[in-house]
């Protein structure tokens, strides 16, 4: 336990060395595939890593290990080598055996704050979770590890079985951008987040690494049947990251300018003119009440809670993950 503290607050110290490894996202909008978009914030996010004080908690995780004075030479990167001046073994024998499925929730209200928002570097939050997961599908594919994809928004809308080839890769990647390419914007879909998970809890026999990106708001009046589905994905010994994506800014903070404004409910478009000023604060001390019994009950299933908001990139998606999974093996 004292281990885990200590590496958690290394972690936390230098995570902003290599948070400083910019990644150009105007430069990366000129392609249109998500797979090299995705392709090229790994390489972003693993570079900043080897340059950062831990780079070894990195290298375990990006397909390599330090190299043992006296082994065979055939398997080291030379170019990262170049890089770094380190030497490094590719670790394309090693095989490990994870299983991951990425859950994305697709209702209208992961379309805020605007449905027209499909920059990488200016998402809302649905195209935020769609690079995010294509990234972690980068990562899954560098280890070569197995992958499946769900998508869900009043009911389950796609379900996949969990693959580890190219030609499954690919599949997914454009199954992911045809969120970002083919969405009506006046085509409204409510929430059934605890029915969704369930059904794919009931399909997943394998223990495996679950990630789900959803905003966590369900048409259930009562939130216990959103808490009780989460539960219901601990079965079978899976291990669960739920990234829990928002707008801090306007979700959480409620940072809206001293004026009246039209706010529309995105899933059933009922509207209400106000102030924002004048409910800043009973909304945001719901909202938090909101989060505080949701992290609670994470923790309680022991289920990795993590704040995404789409206004601080992706770095907080990537390296939770790296975290999780070294913890599996």
């Amino acid at each position: 336990m004292v281990d885990e503290i200590a590496t958690t607050l290394f972690i936390c110290k230098h995570i902003y060395v290599f948070m400083d490894q910019k990644i150009d996202l105007k430069r990366l909008q000129q392609f249109s595939s998500l797979e090299l978009i995705a392709r090229q914030v790994v390489e972003g996010f693993i570079t900043g890593l080897h340059k950062s004080p831990f780079h070894g908690f990195s290298v375990e995780f990006a397909e390599h290990r330090a190299y043992n004075s006296g082994e065979s030479i055939k398997h080291i990167d030379w170019k990262l080598y170049g890089r770094t001046d380190k030497l490094f073994v590719k670790r394309y024998e090693e095989e490990t055996n994870l299983r991951c499925h990425i859950i994305v929730d697709e209702s209208s209200s992961m379309y805020f704050p605007d449905a027209g928002l499909t920059s990488i570097d200016k998402p809302n939050k649905i195209i935020f979770s769609i690079y995010a997961a294509a990234a972690i599908i980068e990562l899954l594919k560098k280890q070569r590890d197995a992958f499946g994809l769900s998508i869900f928004s009043d009911e389950i809308e796609l379900t996949t079985p969990t693959r580890s080839t190219g030609v499954h890769s690919r599949y997914l990647i454009s199954e992911l951008e045809k969120l970002i390419q083919s969405r009506p914007s006046n085509q409204r879909k409510g929430t059934s987040a605890a029915g969704s998970l369930h059904q794919i809890a009931d399909m997943i026999h394998k223990r495996s690494l679950i990630v789900i990106f959803s905003d966590m708001f369900d048409q259930e009046d009562d939130p216990e049947t959103l808490f009780s589905a989460l539960q219901h994905l601990k079965h079978n010994k899976h291990e669960v990251i739920l990234f829990h994506v928002v707008d801090g800014h306007k979700e959480l903070n409620f940072q809206y300018d001293n004026r009246p404004y039209r706010f529309v409910d995105l899933e059933n478009g009922e509207e209400i003119k106000l102030n924002p000023h004048d409910i800043r604060k009973d909304y945001t001390a719901a909202v938090q009440s909101y989060k505080k019994e949701l992290m609670l009950r994470c923790g309680q299933y022991r289920i990795d809670f993590v704040e995404a908001d789409i206004n601080k990139g992706f770095e907080q998606i990537l390296l939770p993950y790296l975290m999780k999974r070294k913890k599996m093996f």
